[in-house]
C-alpha cells in the first residue's frame, strides 16, 4: 500500500515538473521579472525624455476632445476610430490636466508592454524577449507616442499580445487563457484602427482556417467583431454602410490603391511627425540604416528559425509584420513613422533572435568579435534614435506652444468661449482657445457658410490664415490682426457691422 502511494506522488511529480519544461506551457513566474523591469524602464524613459507638459498635438485633440467636459468636440473623420477615446476617457472625461493624461498614457503603455512581451514566455529565451522589448522600446516613434493619445502603439500592442498567444494554443491547446489573449490583442487592435487589425490578423486567419483550428478562428473573429462593432454601427448610422466609410476614410487618405511609399517612410523617420506631402531631403543615412538592417536580420532568424526547427514561432509574426506594413508601404501616398509601429513590434522578436545567434555559438559561449561589434551598432542606434527623439520633441513643444499663444492673443481680441474657429489649424487653436472648430471643405468639412455666419450672430467667430493665403469670402469683410505669422479675421460682435476698409491693412 505504502508503495502503491509512493508510486502515484512520483508519478504527480513527475507529471508536474514534465508540464513546467515543456516549451509551449512556461511557469508564470518565467522570465516575469526582467520583463517588469524593462516595462518600468521604458515607462520612465516616456516621462523623462518626452515630458508630461507636452502640450495635446492636432490627432490627439480630436481623440480627446470627444470625451473631456471642457472643450467642444473637434470633427471625427471617418478613417478615426473611438479607441484612442475611451482609452484616454478615465482621465480625460474629468481633468483638463494634460501632464496627468501624459503620465497615465506613460504607465499604461508601460503595463502594455509588459503583458504584450509575457504572452511571449516559453517561445523564446528571455533574453530574447528583453532584447525584443528593448529594441521596440527604445525606438524614438515608440518613446514619443507612448504618452501621447495616439492609436498605432496601441495596435502594436495587441498585435505582439494576439500573435503570443495564437502560437502559444497552437503549441498546447490546454492553454486556454491563451484563446482569451488572442481574443484581447484583436479587440484591442480593431477599437484603435480597425482596418490595421484585419491587416495584421490575415496570417493568423489563414493559418487558424488552413489548420482548421476553430477555436483560434473563432477567438480572432469575435474580437475583431467586438472590437470594431461600434466603427461598423457608426458607418451605417452616419456615412450611409460600411463600403461608404471605407471610400470615405480612402478620399481622406487620398485613394488607397497602387503608391509607392518606401521613401516616405524612410523622410518621416527623421522625425516628422506625419510627412504630407512627403518631400525635402532624405534624413542622414546614420538614421535610416537601422531600417535596412530590419530585414536582413529578419531573414538571419528565419534560417536560424528553420534550422531548429521550430519555424512557425518565426514565420508567423514575420507574416503579421509584411501585411501589418504592406498598406503604409505600397498603398498610401503619405506616410508617418507610427504606421509602422506594428511592423516594427513584431520584427522586434524574431530580430532579437537573429542577434542572440550572432554573438553566441550554439554551445552558448560567445563570439567575441562579433558581440562587440553588435554591442557598438546598438550604442550608435541608441544614440541616433535619442538624438532624434530630443528634436522631435523640441520641435512639436514649440509648436504646441505657438497654438497656446495663438490661442490666448485670440482671447485678447476678445474671441472667448463659447467661440468658433475656421480656417488655417482651425482644430488645434481652437482646442487650446477653448472654441468650437469649423470647417467648409477638405478633410474636415463639418459646416456651412451660411452656418459659420449665423454663429458670428451669436458668439465670437475668427477665421485663421496662415502665411501666403487668402481669406475666405465670407471673412474679407472682418477686422484683420496679425498673430505672429497668422492674419485673423474676427467677425464683428453680434449687432455690429464690419468697420468700413477693415479689410484694407495690407497683403494676406
Amino acid at each position: 500500500m505504502a508503495d502503491g502511494k509512493g508510486a502515484l506522488l512520483a508519478a504527480g511529480r513527475r507529471r508536474v515538473r514534465t508540464r513546467a519544461s515543456s516549451p509551449g506551457v512556461p511557469r508564470s513566474t518565467d522570465g516575469a521579472a526582467p520583463l517588469a523591469v524593462l516595462a518600468a524602464v521604458f515607462t520612465v524613459a516616456q516621462l523623462v525624455l518626452v515630458r508630461p507638459v507636452l502640450g495635446l498635438g492636432w490627432d490627439e485633440i480630436v481623440y480627446v476632445s470627444q470625451v473631456t467636459s471642457h472643450h467642444p468636440a473637434a470633427f471625427f473623420s471617418a478613417p478615426r476610430a473611438r479607441g484612442v477615446s475611451l482609452l484616454v476617457a478615465p482621465v480625460a472625461s474629468w481633468s483638463e490636466s494634460t501632464a496627468l493624461l501624459r503620465v497615465y498614457l506613460a504607465l499604461l503603455s508601460g503595463l502594455g508592454l509588459y503583458l504584450a512581451l509575457h504572452a511571449w514566455r516559453g517561445l523564446f529565451p528571455t533574453r530574447v524577449l528583453v532584447t525584443a522589448g528593448a529594441f521596440f522600446a527604445s525606438l524614438w516613434v515608440t518613446l514619443f507616442y507612448g504618452p501621447q493619445a495616439m492609436p498605432n502603439q496601441w495596435v502594436a500592442l495587441g498585435a505582439l499580445l494576439a500573435v503570443g498567444c495564437f502560437l502559444r494554443y497552437h503549441a498546447d491547446h490546454s492553454a486556454r487563457g491563451a484563446l482569451w489573449g488572442v481574443a484581447a490583442g484583436a479587440v484591442l487592435m480593431a477599437l484603435m484602427r480597425p482596418t490595421d487589425a484585419v491587416w495584421v490578423t490575415i496570417p493568423l486567419l489563414v493559418l487558424a482556417l488552413a489548420g482548421r483550428h476553430l477555436r483560434l478562428l473563432g477567438a480572432l473573429a469575435a474580437g475583431l467583431a467586438v472590437g470594431a462593432a461600434e466603427w461598423v454601427a457608426e458607418a451605417y448610422a452616419w456615412y450611409g454602410g460600411l463600403g461608404e466609410r471605407l471610400a470615405e476614410a480612402s478620399r481622406i487618405q487620398g485613394g488607397l490603391g497602387l503608391q509607392i511609399a518606401v521613401d516616405d517612410q524612410l523622410r518621416s523617420l527623421g522625425g516628422r511627425g506625419l510627412c504630407r506631402p512627403c518631400t525635402g531631403a532624405m534624413p542622414h543615412p546614420v538614421v535610416t540604416l537601422w531600417w535596412f538592417a530590419l530585414p536582413l536580420l529578419a531573414v538571419l532568424a528565419l534560417v536560424v528559425a528553420v534550422r531548429a526547427r521550430r519555424a512557425l514561432r518565426t514565420v508567423l509574426p514575420l507574416a503579421c509584420a509584411t501585411t501589418a506594413a504592406l498598406p503604409y508601404l505600397f498603398m498610401i501616398g503619405y506616410a508617418a513613422p507610427r504606421f509602422l509601429q506594428p511592423a516594427y513590434a513584431l520584427l522586434a522578436i524574431p530580430v532579437a533572435d537573429a542577434l542572440w545567434h550572432l554573438v553566441r555559438t550554439p554551445a552558448g559561449t560567445w563570439r567575441p568579435v562579433v558581440a562587440s561589434l553588435a554591442a557598438l551598432a546598438l550604442a550608435g542606434h541608441l544614440a541616433v534614435q535619442l538624438t532624434v527623439l530630443t528634436r522631435t520633441v523640441d520641435r512639436n513643444t514649440d509648436n504646441r506652444r505657438d497654438w497656446a499663444r495663438t490661442a490666448g492673443e485670440l482671447h485678447r481680441l476678445g474671441v472667448r468661449p463659447p467661440c468658433l474657429i475656421t480656417g488655417h489649424e482651425a482644430i488645434p487653436v481652437a482646442y487650446y482657445a477653448g472654441c468650437s472648430s469649423g470647417g467648409t471643405g477638405g478633410n474636415n468639412e463639418n459646416t456651412t457658410v451660411a452656418e459659420i455666419l449665423g454663429t458670428a450672430d451669436r458668439v465670437p467667430v475668427a477665421t485663421l490664415v496662415g502665411p501666403g493665403g487668402t481669406p475666405p469670402g465670407y471673412a474679407r469683410t472682418w477686422p484683420s490682426h496679425t498673430i505672429g505669422d497668422l492674419r485673423v479675421r474676427v467677425a464683428p460682435a453680434p449687432g455690429q457691422d464690419a468697420p468700413e476698409g477693415a479689410a484694407t491693412d495690407g497683403p494676406e
